[in-house]
């Protein structure tokens, strides 16, 4: 599997895009910003969307991309998530006051987008890949995701704050290659980090502690303008792990 950050920041400005991963060539992983520098083209491709959770800069080019592409595709746009992020989708986007209900356009027989409900822990197969929906803690209904392409996998928490489920689940993983795990605020942001249910430095050194495996750890979803300080924390807060700052561009195989 081919894993390529389009986003992976907490904001915009400059070259800064909101969360969204492909993976191979049909698949992603949220469609924040960053899902609006692919080709008219790439977006044609991409079949399956995959949602943590249903905050904004999460899903915010879910709705251009099935405007920009749908009639240049033969089947509709798959979005899975969880019950909880299908109903906010359904309720407050795709709703014809924001946006129009492409499960029922140009009709509910042949719509251009369509939902599969995850449930936690339950692996959905495409071809010889394996997509997983894994616990987060999050002030909504919200996942991350286990991808393992048989050879290694990848494990993205998603927008999440202190979670033992999490490695309870990933130190199972013997072939765990790459963890992306969020770092939102800085240190002297710890209470907005807590109520707003996040990470910073200091909450990301206690839950890696309880890391049991050594895969490649990368810190993503950093604030605009804090991005250098917050790692510079995280360096001083995290011990007997070798992380870096994920980025714009950087591809994962595994």
């Amino acid at each position: 599997m081919r894993f390529k950050v389009l986003g992976c920041s907490g904001g915009i400005g400059d070259t800064r895009r909101t969360t969204s991963f492909l993976v191979d060539d049909d698949i992603l992983i949220d469609a924040g910003t960053g899902v609006g520098d692919l080709s008219l083209e790439a977006l044609r491709r991409i079949d399956h969307v995959f949602v943590t959770h249903a905050h904004l800069d999460h899903i915010c080019d879910i709705p251009f991309l099935i405007d920009s592409v749908a009639r240049l595709r033969d089947k509709p746009l798959t979005v899975y998530a969880v019950e909880g992020v299908l109903a906010t989708l359904r309720q407050h986007i795709f709703n014809w006051s924001v946006w129009p209900d492409f499960t029922r356009v140009p009709n509910a027989e042949a719509p251009f987008m369509q939902y599969q409900t995850l449930t936690v822990g339950e692996a959905v197969r495409l071809g010889a890949r394996t997509l997983t929906p894994i616990p987060a803690e999050h002030v909504v209904p919200a996942v991350g995701y286990h991808l393992d392409s048989g050879a290694g996998s990848l494990v993205f928490s998603g927008d999440t704050t202190v979670n033992p489920a999490l490695w309870a689940y990933v130190n199972k993983l013997e072939n765990l290659r790459y963890l992306l795990i969020e770092t939102a605020f800085c240190e002297a942001e710890k209470s907005l980090a807590e109520v707003s249910k996040h990470l910073c430095p200091s909450l990301l050194a206690a839950e890696l502690a309880q890391l049991a495996r050594t895969p490649e750890i990368f810190i993503t979803h950093l604030k605009p303008g804090e991005d250098e300080l917050t790692m510079r924390e995280v360096a001083q807060h995290v011990q007997g792990h070798a992380l870096r700052e994920l980025r714009n561009g950087d591809e994962l195989v595994f």
